[in-house]
């Protein structure tokens, strides 16, 4: 056993757990390590004649860090050097060892994207939620929300981000992505994920939002309408669309109780992008183009479904 070093000793008699230390604490012993690392290690760098890669397991811990507080490459380096809880949820003793630089953590996140191992991380965590004894029911709600990105032109290209788009909603124009998500109406847990840009209609992915075994469909008024695609994907499912008005034809009493009582339900998705964009402040893209911003999507709602049944799971442990 190392000895431990003035970094990492604990002199302050009156210091108590922070809110960041208990968070982490419970993430820490929440998220399946091993698996996550076993979908990575075969496209890890192995040591050779150079100098030897870091440990994954520390490159996976640093990345989740940076989607758990929004941090950018360099901004992770700092946080490390700043925070002794995000150093020691990292297992990075100062005073033996630095921190790995920013091109590092850029190289690690690249190697992601490029081998598009975010879809597999989500997967991962979602058979490894399963085996915890949280099943996907036969209810989905399904929901889309905007994302936004820079709209502004001052910058090297002098123009937006082409793979992004505006859309108007209400009497507001934003312009960025959409995150699309269903979610499980039992354990609000996300089994399916998409990403478009924002000026795809939420209907229009709806098909890549079922998992084919429902029995309950639930949906706010922008998918009203789908019946038919419900009945293709999920044959066995009644649809709990609500029910959308017009200026000629508006909702009668008799829907808008309906909708309220299905309001009662779909509202959970809520719930979930309120984690993603409260919790974790993914309410900004991260990168410039679709691919990037879709795999980082993949890896929140992994992360975002072990936040949700962090409880459950330490319940079980």
């Amino acid at each position: 056993m190392k000895q431990q070093t003035f970094a990492t000793g604990d002199f302050e008699r009156f210091r108590k757990p922070t809110r960041r230390e208990k968070f982490l604490a419970e993430m820490d012993s929440v998220v399946p390590w091993r698996q996550l690392c076993e979908v990575i290690e075969p496209f890890y760098p192995k040591a050779g004649n150079g100098r030897p890669p870091i440990g994954l397991e520390r490159m996976l811990r640093i990345y989740f860090l940076q989607h758990w507080f929004n941090l950018s490459d360099p901004g992770a380096e700092e946080a490390l050097y700043e925070s002794r809880s995000m150093c020691r949820f990292v297992g990075i003793d100062l005073g033996r060892e630095p921190v790995p630089d920013e091109t590092t953590i850029l190289n690690f996140r690249h190697l992601l994207e490029r081998h598009e191992l975010g879809d597999q991380l989500f997967q991962s965590v979602g058979e490894y939620l399963q085996t915890q004894g949280m099943k996907i029911a036969n209810g989905t709600i399904v929901d889309a929300s905007i994302i936004n990105a820079p709209s502004s032109t001052k910058n090297k290209e002098k123009s937006r981000d082409p793979e992004m788009h505006q859309t108007k909603k209400g009497n507001q124009w934003y312009f960025g992505m959409k995150a699309h998500i269903g979610v499980d109406s039992k354990t609000k847990i996300i089994h399916s994920v998409a990403a478009t840009a924002a000026n795809v209609h939420d209907s229009q992915v709806l098909e890549d939002l079922l998992h084919g075994d429902e029995t309950r469909v639930w949906g706010d008024s922008a998918y009203a309408g789908q019946g038919e695609v419900i009945e293709r994907c999920a044959p066995s499912a009644k649809d709990f669309i609500q029910a959308k008005g017009s200026r000629y034809k508006p909702l009668s009493d008799v829907d808008r109780r309906r909708n309220r009582t299905k309001s009662k339900v779909r509202a959970k998705v809520e719930h979930v992008f309120g984690v993603m964009k409260r919790v974790f402040g993914f309410t900004r893209v991260r990168y410039r183009g679709l691919a990037k911003n879709a795999h980082a999507l993949f890896v929140l709602s992994a992360l975002t479904n072990l936040y949700l049944a962090r409880r459950r799971l330490r319940c079980r442990a």
